[in-house]
């Protein structure tokens, strides 16, 4: 068992938390045992395990792959502390060749959103929704370990492609897919639009919202109609607001 912090393996791990290493080894950080599974079966390769002491580890475990038992105050170094396993794994690649939304194509576009719980968020709802997650302009890495426990392995289940905003746009219109950017003012009410055909429903950077790239592109500007003081909401939650809307237009008839 290992105990100390300033283990080797421990300290390499560490490292994970940081998007230079991250690039540079090509490896990343897996939390909690359903995250771990999800990449598991999604084929994502696991190099080895980190375990904390007295924890159960996964019943799927490959021969061969090294199991590491760390005691609290060592395991502390590299985990957040869900579940007592972290696995360090290749990372993925995103690539835009390979993105295939299921038909008819519900598409949520994220431009330069900055926070990696937000992005772990979207993924969830994607998830929830059967969408697929097309990444423009990304400001944060998505095997960003906050991203990876926000989206409790959906990372892993929904299609998922990263690119700049000028390739995607190029991509959709290929694709015969109608855009529709999320703004905070002068808008329609997402129900007012019929979302039941293939579409790409997009979502810009809290800070400064979208990039002429998509207001330009956009067939359609779609506003969150809001009552209160407040007149914008969490990038996450407009995200989950308009997928579901798609998704009540889609099951139930516009």
């Amino acid at each position: 068992m290992i105990t100390s912090p300033a283990n080797a393996r421990v300290k390499a791990a560490a490292a994970l938390h940081n998007r230079s290493e991250r690039e540079r080894s090509g490896l990343f950080l897996i939390e909690g045992h359903r995250e771990i599974d999800r990449a598991f079966q999604a084929g994502i390769i696991i190099e080895h395990l980190f375990i904390l002491e007295g924890v159960e580890k996964p019943a799927w475990t490959v021969a061969g792959m090294a199991e590491l038992v760390l005691g609290p105050v060592a395991f502390a170094k590299i985990a957040y502390g869900r579940d007592g396993v972290v696995a360090v794994a290749r990372r993925p690649t995103f690539d835009l060749e390979s993105f295939n939304p299921a038909a008819p194509q519900l598409v949520l576009v994220t431009e330069s959103i900055e926070k990696p719980g937000n992005l772990g968020a979207m993924l969830r709802s994607a998830a929830a929704t059967g969408a697929a997650l097309l990444v423009a302009d990304a400001a944060t890495d998505m095997t960003n370990p906050n991203v990876v426990r926000a989206s409790l392995g959906a990372l892993f289940i929904v299609p998922v492609a990263q690119t700049t905003s000028a390739e995607a746009k190029s991509w959709l219109h290929k694709h015969d897919i109608v855009v529709a950017a999320a703004v905070v003012h002068d808008g329609v009410p997402p129900w007012s639009l019929d979302l039941t055909g293939p579409i790409a429903l997009v979502i810009g950077s809290e800070h400064i919202g979208l990039s002429s790239t998509w207001l330009e592109t956009a067939v359609s500007r779609i506003q969150i109609p809001m009552v209160g003081a407040v007149d914008s909401l969490n990038a996450a939650t407009a995200a989950a607001i308009l997928l579901f809307e798609a998704i009540r237009q889609r099951s139930a008839g516009r």
